[in-house]
């Protein structure tokens, strides 16, 4: 098993390396970018439907389940077909594979938006990713034909090669999560600081124009819209891009990077790429000095907690 996870990593890493994958893969981007844009005013709202802003988290991984699943099931269909001749194993093994391409089809649309965004390594993994999901999709087409002729070989021989495909695309998926980290929250969720701590004087900080500041080893992106002061974690959640390089629209900031953008009072994603929301910290101004903290990620701490005893000190001495 060593030897087989040697020679994937071995794969992946030769993937990565090829840069004649670039100019398809921007051809490729700019051509489904167009296509999208072609919706006008919708536009926006469709592509955070299939990043997944709606659902707080990607929707690209839960529908690769679909096809994985379903081709799985009828796998193990086949061969039961195989021991002994059943019409109706063979209809269900059909059956699958038609619930499968459906769900490859969703799976492709979602993948294609969010993979816009990569770049470099990630986005070359991302291609041959998506080419080899389209090769199995294809020789799964192609099975579910032969077996509606009543080609029952042809047909399990065109779903064995398939699977085969779809599992060392599936690799390449897994490691753009766990290697590149596409669809991780990238946003600093630490809890620091906890109590009210002074990063800026209040006459550095104009209006309209984000700043960035550090504090407790987090950065945080600081703005002064209709004379209130925000705080919003400075990380994009969708690529880690630096959100005060960003800019103001109505009360939200856009991410200078692919255009996320985040509500300015609670840090909540108002359109994608970006799924997951920022955290949004507690900001005042006391003495001439713009003090921030860290807002808990729960309602109420345990009575009797460091966070508790923290807090409680905090609000009394507010």
């Amino acid at each position: 098993m060593g030897r087989v996870v040697q020679l994937a990593e071995r794969a992946v890493h030769a993937i990565e390396g090829q840069r004649w994958l670039d100019v398809p893969s921007y051809k490729l981007e700019h051509g489904y970018a167009l296509v999208l844009n072609l919706l006008g005013g919708a536009s926006e709202h469709v592509r955070s439907a299939l990043h997944g802003t709606w659902y707080g988290h990607p929707v690209h991984p839960p529908l690769t389940d679909i096809p994985v699943g379903a081709w799985t099931t009828a796998l193990v269909f086949d061969p039961a077909d195989l021991v002994g001749d059943s019409q109706q194993r063979r209809d269900a093994a059909r059956d699958c594979i038609a619930v499968g391409l459906a769900g490859a089809g969703a799976s492709a649309v979602t993948g294609l938006t969010d993979w816009q965004y990569t770049h470099d390594n990630a986005r070359r993994v991302g291609l041959v990713h998506g080419l080899l999901n389209l090769l199995a999709a294809g020789l799964y087409t192609g099975s579910w034909l032969a077996r509606g002729r009543e080609r029952y070989s042809a047909g399990f021989a065109l779903s064995m090669s398939g699977y085969v495909i779809a599992g060392g695309s599936a690799y390449l998926g897994g490691s753009l999560v766990s290697r590149h980290k596409i669809g991780t929250d990238h946003s600093d969720n630490r809890l620091e600081p906890r109590t009210f701590t002074a990063v800026i004087a209040e006459r550095e900080l104009p209006e309209g124009k984000p700043v960035a500041v550090e504090t407790a080893g987090t950065t945080v992106m600081l703005v002064r819209k209709d004379g209130k002061v925000r705080a919003l974690s400075e990380m994009c959640s969708h690529l880690g891009g630096p959100l005060s390089e960003g800019w103001l629209y109505r009360n939200s900031i856009v991410c200078p990077w692919h255009g996320s953008r985040f509500d300015l009072d609670d840090g909540r994603v108002l359109a994608g790429p970006a799924t997951a929301p920022v955290p949004c910290l507690q900001a005042r101004v006391r003495a001439g000095q713009v003090e921030i903290r860290r807002r808990p990620p729960v309602t109420a701490a345990p009575p009797g907690s460091v966070v508790a005893r923290e807090q409680d000190a905090a609000d009394a001495r507010d």
